[in-house]
């Protein structure tokens, strides 16, 4: 990609998205970003909505609300790209979840249809505990979830949007599935440790079962498509089967990924968790 390739990052008001748009416009590089209210504006249920955001875009940064797990998303994924083809993009990059099924027929819909592409395969993302449904939790002292004692890889979305950066603005990147983790295996209980280390409060994890953290989330105002969605992850993917750290971060960066206690310390500096 040069100078003059326009991005389009959809999502571009997540946690990854703006990351990716920041990191592009600091470049000066021509950078298109959906949304809602954007203009023009973007909607997921609203195929209509879909062509005006593609029109003269190179390449998209490509994300999926409120999972990929949700019934319908292949079938998006699908149109999308196919329209994405139509008007002449060259070069797709799918933020993707690890060890989701539906996540990767999703990526399969990518790679096959027809231009370059790039999969960023995900572990759970550190910034859940800052900037998402678990910053009340850790607020409030106590992460009520039904992880058990599994372990996971809390990857940064920081490096996600660092790699998406460098896999749309340089070559080499085509045809690759990276699979992003972190640089060591926690558990629910470890993060917390490393969240009261860093904020000098006394956060502690609590194992509940899926119902209780399903009615808990709905209580606190989690829309009902993303409970639904987090439920299926808790239940299902968080069953032992990411528990391994790859070295793709570094592979892509050249350094290592970062560790949740540097983000921790990160957020914690921001004042994020104060009470």
């Amino acid at each position: 990609m040069t100078n003059e390739t326009k991005y389009l990052v959809v999502g571009g008001t997540g946690k990854t998205g703006r990351r990716v748009a920041d990191r592009l416009r600091e470049r000066d590089l021509p950078v298109r970003i959906t949304s809602r209210r954007g203009v023009p504006p973007f909607e997921w249920a609203e195929r209509d909505t879909w062509g005006p955001v593609l029109k003269g875009v190179d390449a998209v940064y490509l994300t999926y609300y409120p999972d990929l797990v949700v019934p319908g998303a292949a079938d998006d994924i699908r149109a999308f790209t196919e329209l994405a083809v139509a008007e002449g993009v060259r070069h797709l990059v799918l933020l993707s979840g690890r060890g989701e099924e539906e996540a990767e027929a999703c990526e399969r819909i990518v790679a096959d249809a027809g231009t370059g592409w790039t999969v960023l395969r995900c572990s759970w993302f550190a910034q859940n505990f800052s900037e998402h449904f678990l910053l009340d939790a850790v607020r409030s002292g106590e992460i009520a979830l039904p992880a058990g004692a599994v372990t996971e890889p809390f990857l940064d979305v920081r490096d996600i949007a660092e790699v998406a950066v460098k896999v749309l603005t340089e070559p080499g990147h085509t045809g690759e599935l990276y699979e992003l983790t972190g640089p060591r295996l926690l558990s629910f209980a470890d993060a917390a440790a490393d969240i009261s280390a860093a904020s000098g409060r006394d956060v502690r994890y609590v194992p509940v079962s899926a119902e209780d953290y399903a009615a808990a989330a709905v209580e606190y105002g989690v829309p009902a498509d993303e409970v639904g969605a987090l439920t299926e992850l808790f239940t299902r993917v968080l069953d032992g089967r990411n528990e391994s750290v790859t070295h793709d971060v570094e592979r892509v960066l050249g350094r290592p990924a970062t560790d949740f206690a540097e983000f921790a310390r990160d957020a914690a500096a921001t004042g994020v968790w104060a009470r």
